[in-house]
C-alpha cells in the first residue's frame, strides 16, 4: 500500500478526532463558538447533539485507524469509511455549510483517490 495513501488516510482520521473533540468538548467554549460561529446560548442550546455528532465523528476516525493497522481485515474497510466521511462531508456541506466540502469532503476524496490508486 503507498505511503502517500496511508498517510492520506490517516490525516482524514486526524481530523474526525479533532472534530470529536471540537463537537464534543470545546462546542461551548469560545474556541468551539468562534470555530462554528455560534452565540453562547446557540452553543449550550445545541450542546448535546453536537455531541452526538461528535461521537459519530469519532466512530469515522476509529474505523480509519481500523483499516490502517496491521492485520486489517481487508481494503474495503477503509474504503467504506472514507465513503462515509464523504458522505457526511457532502450532506454537511449542502445542508448546513459549504466550509464542510472543503474541510470534510475534501480531503476524504482525496485520500479514496490515493487509497484506490495505491490498489
Amino acid at each position: 500500500m503507498s505511503l502517500v495513501a496511508q498517510i492520506l488516510v490517516a490525516f482524514v482520521a486526524l481530523l474526525h478526532l479533532w472534530f470529536l473533540v471540537l463537537e464534543m468538548f470545546l462546542w461551548s467554549t469560545p474556541y468551539g463558538r468562534r470555530a462554528f460561529g455560534h452565540s453562547a446560548e446557540q452553543a449550550e442550546a445545541t450542546r448535546v447533539l453536537a455531541a452526538n455528532q461528535g461521537l459519530y465523528n469519532g466512530f469515522l476516525a476509529a474505523g480509519l485507524l481500523w483499516g490502517l493497522a496491521p492485520g486489517a481485515p481487508g481494503r474495503g474497510v477503509v474504503t467504506f469509511f472514507l465513503g462515509c466521511v464523504i458522505v457526511a462531508g457532502l450532506y454537511g456541506g449542502f445542508s448546513a455549510s459549504r466550509k464542510i466540502l472543503l474541510v470534510q469532503a475534501l480531503p476524504g476524496v482525496l485520500a479514496l483517490a490515493a487509497w484506490l490508486a495505491a490498489g
